[in-house]
């Protein structure tokens, strides 16, 4: 699923293509807002918060998307958008003379009246990369809804944006276990590893490509995000991966056993394959 960061750059693409100008196109293919026709009106913004994208019309509506695991909004110019129509993964299409975005695999898609976004994402706590970012709030709510570090930076009613990726790859910078309860960890220690998650959220809406380690080469990017069964970049043991998160919500957890503490609760420390490799146990992966 795409990171906070990803759906910054989204929204900030979608608004530089569309703000201002008169919808000519207007083709939503959610059954339950398939009728709407938004021809005639004029974007206003379109805005990120958190992972979801809020697009707003001089109208009073939003069309609020979710990216879910595999969806992507596009921009295309008009000569273009044909082919586009044509695709069975399209999913909305708004489209001005200039520009048009396309919505491709979204996981939601629908309209309300921009005064009650709040139904929809006022639940979310600071988002990392909005104008609402509060460091100490976003802290307080960690220690708040306790349990381990790991599901709390991935509980977006804490901190909005941060996904699986961002979650791995920052505790390992820190050298912290995934599985440590928010409990026993002093405040100071929990305010250090959320500035750093947002630090590192921070850069990568600057590039195209997500790359914690600093490193844009194809195979350098990430420190143990994906990188089961592989070297650790800084001791040389096996990354490793295991499941974090409450029944029904579990999530995939990358960590260094070596540099972050020992195995996970949930890790019966058996080899585990590198990731689309052949023979040997399989890892489990879902991204958030």
């Amino acid at each position: 699923m795409p990171e906070g960061d990803t759906v910054w750059r989204t929204a900030t693409r979608l608004h530089r293509a569309l703000a201002g100008e008169v919808v000519t196109l207007s083709d939503l293919r959610f059954p339950e807002i398939a009728t709407a026709d938004l021809r005639g009106t004029t974007t206003i913004e379109v805005v990120s918060r958190g992972k979801h994208l809020l697009h707003r019309f001089d109208s009073g509506v939003t069309l609020h998307s979710h990216l879910k695991m595999e969806g992507q909004w596009r921009v295309e110019s008009p000569a273009d958008t044909a082919r586009w129509l044509r695709r069975a993964d399209l999913r909305a299409a708004i489209g001005t003379s200039a520009w048009t975005g396309l919505g491709l695999r979204l996981g939601l898609l629908e309209l309300l009246p921009t005064h009650r976004e709040g139904d929809v994402v006022g639940h979310l706590g600071p988002d990392t990369l909005g104008p609402d970012w509060d460091l100490q709030s976003a802290a307080e709510r960690v220690v708040a809804a306790g349990g381990p570090i790991g599901s709390a930076l991935l509980d977006q009613r804490n901190l909005a944006g941060i996904g699986t990726m961002y979650a791995a790859e920052t505790l390992f910078i820190e050298r912290q276990h995934p599985w440590s309860p928010v409990a026993e960890l002093p405040r100071e220690r929990v305010v250090a590893i959320i500035e750093r998650a947002q630090r590192l959220l921070d850069t990568g809406r600057l590039h195209a490509i997500q790359a914690p380690t600093g490193v844009r080469r194809k195979g350098e990017e990430m420190f143990v995000h994906a990188r089961s069964g592989r070297p650790c970049r800084r001791c040389g043991d096996t990354v490793r991966v295991a499941m974090t998160g409450p029944a029904g919500q579990e999530r995939t957890m990358f960590y260094c056993p070596t540099c972050q503490g020992g195995l996970a609760p949930n890790d019966d420390g058996r080899r585990q394959r590198p990731l689309g490799s052949s023979g040997g146990r399989s890892t489990p992966y879902r991204r958030a």
